[in-house]
């Protein structure tokens, strides 16, 4: 089993010498700076240049010398190593999690994150819902939150 998180996804060919679009699903950017490291279906993946184009990026990647190389990468998941940042916190930390109220109150463990517009969601095993906005912190598999009263108020009836 890999520690890795998808990061992207690779479309379709561009050109004859083996660039590609991808499109991003992180808003790091960083991960398809040149030197960077991807992998796809098992390969790893070395960013030569990267471009955006609209909302996508065109990839260059070591390697991957001729349109028939860069079609055979459609549609591939690229994967990358967790980014070392401790003022974020990630999806894949958040689940698993033990989440527990800043005065202590134990909510149970974080089952999910849904995607939101307005601001990701915990889900919770009991089927509580706490927008991240109320995260307070992610450390050694504890999530802590400072939700407003009431909102669990729905969940304990």
């Amino acid at each position: 089993m890999t520690n890795r998180l998808v990061v992207g996804r690779v479309g379709k060919a561009h050109g004859l010498r083996g660039e590609v679009y991808v499109d991003l699903v992180t808003d790091r950017s960083e991960r398809l700076d040149p030197g960077a490291v991807l992998y796809a279906r098992g390969q790893a993946l070395t960013v030569r240049t990267s471009k955006p184009q609209a909302d996508r990026w065109l990839v260059f990647f070591d390697g991957v010398a001729d349109r028939t190389a860069a079609e055979a990468l459609t549609n591939a998941e690229l994967e990358a190593e967790p980014i070392a940042d401790p003022e974020a916190v990630w999806v894949h930390e958040l689940i698993g999690s033990r989440v527990v109220e800043a005065d202590g109150t134990e909510r149970g463990l974080c089952v999910g994150v849904l995607a939101n517009p307005a601001h990701d969601i915990l889900e919770l095993e009991s089927g509580a819902l706490v927008p991240t906005i109320f995260v307070l912190s992610c450390v050694d598999g504890v999530t802590t939150i400072d939700p407003p009263e009431g909102l669990f108020a729905v969940y304990e009836d």
